[in-house]
C-alpha cells in the first residue's frame, strides 16, 4: 500500500467572487508534525555562463538571471511549499498518489520545482514552462520527508498563480496536463482533479496512456479517470464550498478563515499530519499596486498570526523565522541522509511551541494571548487594505522592514 500524500489545501479566487479586483491565493502546508517550516527571501541575482544550482538532490543547470523570491519551506530542503516571487507570481504545489508509483531515484522534488517556477518565470504560464521543461530533462524523485529509516515518494500537483490567470497543473512521473483558470473559485488537494478539460499536456501523454492500455482512445480524455488508483478522484475540496459561500467577498481575511478551518479538515491537524505554516497571497489586477504576501512561519494557522510581505529593493531580511544552517553537515545534504535529525527550530517556532504549552495548561490565558495577535494581524490587514485601495505609489521605505517589523512584534507578545 502506497503511503497517503499529506492533506494540503490550495485555493485561489479570481473577481467576480473575490472583492475589489483582486486575486486571492492561499496554501495550508500539511507535513509531518515535528517539521519545521522557514520563510526565508532570495534576492534577484545573475549567474556566470555554466554556473549550476544545487537543489534539495541534484544539481542542475543554472539560469543567467534568477527573479527575487520568498519561500515558506522545510528547513531540511532547498525548494519550497509554497512562495511567491517579485513578478507577483504564487506556485504551490501538493503532494499526489497515481497509479504510477512515484521514483525513489534522486531527482528534483515538487517542491524543488515550486522554488525553481518561481525564480524563472516572470508570468504563471513561463513558470509552468518552467517547471514541465525541468520534468523532462531531470524527473522527479526522492524521499519527501527529512526521514532516515524510509523513503516517502510521490508525484506533483502545483497551483500556478498571477494577476490574471491560474493553472492548475498534475504530473505523473514526466507526464502532465494543466488546465488555465481565469475566473470563479478552485481548490486543488492531495488528489487528481484534472478532467476534460486540457489546455496544455505533454505532447505525447496520451499516446503513453494508450501504450500502457489506461485508455483505449475511444471515450473522452480524463486525466483524473486514466491516472488515479481508485474510484474516488472526487473534487476533494471541503473548503471551496465556504469561499463560495463569500459570495463577490473572497479576501485575505475570508482566505485565512478558511485555511483555520479544523472542522472542514482544511486545517490538517491529525496523528501524522500537521498544518506546519500557511500562505495567503492578494495579487491586484491593476499592475499598478503591489501584490501582498502573508505568511504565518509557523504551525496551525488556527493559533498563528499572518504577516504581510511586499517585494521592494532591499527588504529586510528576517533570521527569526529562518532555521539554523548547518552547511555541509547537514545530515540531508550527507549519504545516506537523514542519519540523525538536527533542531531546526527557529526564533518564532520556539516562542510559539511556548505559547501552545501556556494554551494546554492556561486556557484563559491561552485565549487572551490569542486574541491580542489576531488584533496585531487585524492591524496588519487594515494598513495592507489601505495601500491596496489608495491612489499614490507605494513608497518603498515604508514596506522595507514590514515583515521584520510584524514578526519582531509577534515575538514581542509572546515575551
Amino acid at each position: 500500500r502506497m503511503a497517503a500524500a499529506p492533506p494540503s489545501y490550495c485555493f485561489v479566487a479570481f473577481p467576480p467572487c473575490s472583492k475589489d479586483g483582486l486575486v486571492v491565493f492561499g496554501k495550508n502546508s500539511a507535513r509531518p508534525r515535528d517539521e519545521v517550516q522557514e520563510v526565508v527571501y532570495f534576492a534577484a541575482a545573475s549567474h556566470d555562463p555554466g554556473s549550476k544550482v544545487e537543489c534539495t538532490y541534484i544539481e542542475i543547470e543554472q539560469v543567467p538571471k534568477t527573479h527575487a523570491v520568498v519561500l515558506s519551506r522545510p528547513s531540511w530542503l532547498w525548494g519550497a511549499e509554497m512562495g511567491a516571487n517579485e513578478h507577483g507570481v504564487c506556485v504551490a504545489n501538493e503532494a499526489i498518489v497515481t497509479r504510477e508509483p512515484a521514483s525513489e531515484s534522486e531527482a528534483l522534488l515538487g517542491m524543488d520545482l515550486v522554488r525553481l517556477g518561481l525564480e524563472r518565470g516572470a508570468t504563471a504560464k513561463e513558470a509552468l514552462d518552467v517547471i514541465v521543461t525541468l520534468l523532462e530533462e531531470h524527473g522527479q524523485g526522492g524521499n519527501y520527508y527529512e526521514d532516515g529509516s524510509s523513503c516517502h515518494t510521490f508525484q506533483s500537483a502545483f497551483l500556478i498563480v498571477d494577476r490574471n490567470e491560474a493553472w492548475i497543473l498534475e504530473t505523473s512521473g514526466k507526464y502532465w496536463a494543466a488546465e488555465k483558470i481565469t475566473e470563479g473559485v478552485k481548490c486543488i488537494c492531495n488528489q487528481l482533479s484534472l478532467t476534460t478539460k486540457i489546455d496544455a499536456e505533454h505532447p505525447e501523454l496520451r499516446n503513453y496512456v494508450r501504450s500502457q492500455g489506461w485508455w483505449n482512445g475511444d471515450s473522452d480524455f480524463n486525466f483524473s479517470e486514466v491516472f488515479s488508483l481508485a474510484d474516488d478522484h472526487l473534487a476533494c475540496c471541503s473548503g471551496r464550498e465556504s469561499l463560495e459561500k463569500q459570495g463577490g467577498d473572497v479576501s485575505a481575511q475570508a482566505m485565512m478563515d478558511v485555511l483555520r478551518d479544523k472542522d472542514s479538515g482544511v486545517c490538517v491537524d491529525s496523528e501524522s499530519f500537521l498544518t506546519t505554516a500557511s500562505i495567503v497571497s492578494v495579487l491586484p489586477q491593476d499592475p499598478s499596486f503591489p501584490c501582498v504576501h502573508y505568511f504565518t512561519g509557523t504551525p496551525d494557522p488556527s493559533r498563528s498570526i499572518f504577516k504581510p510581505f511586499i517585494f521592494v529593493d532591499g527588504v529586510k531580511l528576517v533570521p527569526k523565522v529562518q532555521s539554523p544552517s548547518f552547511g555541509n553537515d547537514d545530515p540531508a545534504k550527507k549519504i545516506p541522509r537523514f542519519q540523525e535529525k538536527p533542531d531546526r527550530r527557529h526564533e518564532l517556532y520556539k516562542a510559539h511551541e511556548w505559547a501552545r504549552s501556556l494554551h494546554e495548561n492556561d486556557q484563559d490565558k491561552g485565549q487572551k494571548l490569542m486574541r491580542i495577535m489576531l488584533d496585531l494581524e487585524k492591524q496588519g490587514l487594515e494598513a495592507m487594505e489601505d495601500i491596496l485601495t489608495h491612489t499614490e505609489i507605494l513608497d518603498p521605505a515604508e514596506v522595507v522592514d514590514l515583515f521584520y517589523d510584524c514578526v519582531d512584534t509577534e515575538l514581542k507578545f509572546f515575551k
